[in-house]
């Protein structure tokens, strides 16, 4: 049997179900189909993914690295390996835009087999209520026990959803009007005030693994949901994750996130591996195989079974609207290097180094700048 190279992400999320679905495999049949490898997250963001997909034959990434894949030509379209009805039964039974986030430029790039975005999170004996509106988050923020991730790409992701909230869509010509973006970066200012500083950078583990630990906090309003967070048994301290906070005007901001399989051009995919892959999709793996192994199932059938939710502490169901109605962000090839930019701008502006209308200028800036040099199309 042909062995298949890929490459996930070094957790148990992005890593569990992927070993143990080739483990299957291999015990079934006495052969390995896939040898599944793995590095840290940020990996992905600093390695090229041109050098990621020449040496492996599937690659675990999140929606916005299409447009660098595709301008390098290093991923097979699905559609030369799979009927048009098996993906447009992917893309209705994925929740949300979670198989529309892997369709660039008329092809799909991959496979939608983790669902994450940003949610809120609470300690319920630290926050016994979860607020619904940023209004609420702000007056709970003056009790010093609220958190923010905004390390990594996460102050600009924080600030999208704000922009969302309010009631306009980040992206086209110019990123975002200049009376959106400065109420989501006042909204944002007055919550940075009441934060601990020693937490703003870690990630969202690393925030999770503290709230779930330690008595410093008990509410953060945006935080990629980890299922393993809100399952009886897992941590000292069970954490309810919730529905993001709506600002009243739009819906509830948030930024989709997830992973999807996908396939490059060195890989010459045999019956087996495809056989594997729809496996791995079916609504029966996923609602039963994929989250009994630490996965955050893509399918929509898995995120409302009772089932589930039970073994899950309500993960799914209790933030079930703001991952339907998640936003996909630009995909043009460039935009990581400019999501990392922005995001330390917007980092800087909290701290004090730029007044608001500045640092939208800066980002203004940096995003005409991206979509001008992209290699091909911007949308």
């Amino acid at each position: 049997m042909t062995l298949f190279k890929g490459l996930t992400w070094d957790h148990p999320r992005g890593y569990n179900a992927l070993a143990a679905a080739a483990d299957d495999v291999r015990k079934a049949t006495g052969s390995a189909l896939i040898d599944w490898r793995k590095q840290p997250l940020e990996g992905f963001e600093s390695h090229p993914i041109k050098d990621l997909a020449d040496a492996h034959d599937l690659l675990v990434l999140d929606h916005p690295h299409l447009g660098e894949a595709a301008a390098y030509d290093r991923l097979l379209p699905l559609e030369e390996v799979f009927s048009s009805d098996e993906i447009e039964q992917w893309k209705k039974q994925s929740i949300g835009p979670a198989m529309e986030s892997y369709i660039w430029q008329g092809h799909a790039y991959a496979l939608p087999l983790d669902v994450a975005t940003q949610v809120s999170v609470r300690r319920p004996d630290l926050c016994p209520n979860r607020p619904d509106s940023w209004a609420d988050v702000l007056a709970l923020a003056e009790t010093g026990k609220v958190g923010l991730s905004l390390g990594g790409p996460h102050a600009l992701l924080s600030f999208y959803s704000l922009c969302l909230s309010l009631g306009a869509e980040p992206g086209q010509d110019s990123l975002i009007d200049q009376s959106t973006g400065l109420e989501a970066l006042g909204i944002l200012q007055s919550l940075y005030a009441h934060l601990d500083k020693s937490l703003v950078l870690l990630n969202p583990i690393q925030l999770l693994e503290t709230m779930s630990r330690e008595d410093r906090l008990g509410y953060i309003p945006l935080i990629y949901g980890y299922v393993t967070y809100s399952t009886p048994g897992q941590r000292p301290f069970q954490l309810a994750f919730g529905e993001a906070p709506h600002a009243g005007q739009g819906r509830r901001g948030s930024v989709l996130g997830g992973t999807g399989i996908a396939l490059t051009k060195r890989c010459a995919p045999n019956d087996k591996l495809l056989d594997h892959l729809r496996w791995l999709m079916r609504e029966p793996t996923q609602s039963t195989f994929i989250p009994r192994h630490d996965g955050q199932p893509s399918a929509l059938a898995a995120w409302a079974d009772p089932e589930v939710n039970a073994a899950a502490g309500r993960f799914y169901l209790d933030t079930l609207e703001t991952a339907s109605t998640a936003w996909v962000r630009p995909r043009f090839d460039g935009y990581i290097a400019f999501q990392n930019a922005a995001s330390g701008i917007v980092r800087q502006t909290l701290a004090g180094e730029f007044d608001h209308g500045a640092a939208l200028d800066q980002i203004e800036i940096r995003w005409k700048h991206a979509r001008s040099i992209a290699r091909g199309p911007l949308a």
